[in-house]
């Protein structure tokens, strides 16, 4: 992905997290100062498809010098978990994110957050095999990960089942 589209996606993913929901309108200084209006047009990129599929995200704010979140994506059944939810930690600007799918909920909400540790409540589908009926369930889980060697990005997370 070139590093345009890289940052068009940084800037998509950072108008969802603003959760305005109101159209975006451009607004340029002419040199005496008085605002003026620019017409803007969709953007063609493919790559933002992806990007607005982003329903909720968390900045993780007690990770040191590492930039991590949490974020969940719009997709399958919205009625049977269709929030697929990845944790992400930022590489570089030439690599991007390194990305891991914790799992597909109804919903999820952060209980806490140390650093290499994070608690989730999660709010998720599950079938009765024998009756076909769907339910819901509440369930905690923990998410842990160390740094590698020198403050390197993590090479797994364990995401471990609680009470």
């Amino acid at each position: 992905m070139s590093h345009r589209r890289k940052t068009m996606l940084a800037f998509a993913l950072a108008v969802i997290a603003a959760g305005s929901g109101q159209a975006w309108t451009a607004i340029a200084q002419t040199p005496a100062g008085t605002p003026r209006s620019e017409t803007i047009r969709p953007d063609p990129d493919e790559n933002l498809q992806w990007a607005a599929g982003v329903i909720q995200l968390n900045a993780l704010r007690n990770q040191g010098d590492q930039t991590v979140k949490l974020f969940g994506t719009a997709g399958g059944d919205p009625a049977m978990n269709g929030l697929y939810t990845y944790l992400a930690f930022f590489e570089s600007p030439g690599d991007g994110w390194r990305v891991f799918r914790l799992g597909d909920f109804l919903t999820y909400r952060m209980v806490s957050e140390t650093p290499g540790r994070l608690a989730l409540e999660v709010r998720e589908s599950v079938m009765n095999a024998r009756t076909g009926d769907i339910g819901s369930r509440v369930r905690r889980l923990t998410v842990s990960w160390t740094p590698g060697p020198g403050g390197a990005l993590p090479g797994s997370v364990r995401v471990t089942a609680g009470r």
